[in-house]
């Protein structure tokens, strides 16, 4: 009897406890609802090791390089780094400025890669190749619960948002967008000079694509 009178007290305690919550919780307010979960990133590591060699890279190690510089690219990281090995051998030496050389071939700019070196345990330690990457950080939705029902102060409970901003963070391609937005590509300044040059002859400056649309012929842009 005194055991279920103990576990009845506890159950409603709880009870009272999640009823009391409000909608929104009890921490500070955000601006808006889904600043609460604002996107955000994490760092993260892409490296490769490659094994010394007196003839420099072999063939698996160049098809590596290439697809590595090519996730370089695609990344769109400042600078991809060549470590090699502390103790000053000749050999793992050579062997890191083979792969920068090796690097330049594939198309990476000389000022975006970089030799340097790490403390190894042996001077004839693999050749490290890699760059700084970012990943979306992804919130977890639904860790904890509020009163639904109590909407007294007209705000959003305390989950809202999160669905959104962790379906954001797991499309998004370049998570790099989230902290900084890309530059804006040149401007076509012969295509802008074509098109002004017509404006002032009066002749018509649209596409010819853009101007069959114009004219309601579009059954004569497709074929």
């Amino acid at each position: 009897m005194i055991r279920t009178l103990t576990f009845a007290v506890a159950s409603a305690l709880a009870l009272s406890a999640c009823v009391g919550l409000p909608a929104e919780g009890t921490g500070p307010q955000p601006l808006t609802p889904i600043s609460r979960f604002a996107l955000a990133v994490e760092p993260g590591v892409e490296r490769i090791a490659l094994a010394v060699h007196e003839t420099g890279p072999s063939a698996n190690q160049s098809r590596a390089l290439q697809e590595l510089a090519y996730r370089f690219s695609a990344e769109g990281a400042p600078v991809l780094r060549v470590e090699a090995p502390s103790g000053d051998d000749p050999v793992s030496s050579e062997m890191a400025w083979s792969v920068r050389n090796a690097l330049e071939g594939l198309g990476v700019p000389g000022h975006q890669v970089q030799v340097v070196t790490y403390v190894a345990p042996d001077p004839r330690a693999p050749v490290l190749v890699g760059f700084d990457t970012v990943r979306a950080a992804v919130p977890r939705c639904g860790t904890t619960w509020t009163n639904l029902a109590r909407t007294g102060a007209n705000a959003g409970y305390a989950n809202f948002g999160c669905a959104v901003n962790a379906n954001l963070a797991a499309q998004i391609a370049n998570p790099r967008d989230i902290v900084t937005p890309r530059a804006m590509t040149p401007p076509d300044a012969g295509r802008r000079a074509v098109v002004l040059d017509r404006y002032r002859r009066g002749e018509q400056t649209a596409a010819a694509t853009e101007a069959l649309l114009e004219n309601g012929r579009v059954s004569d842009a497709v074929d």
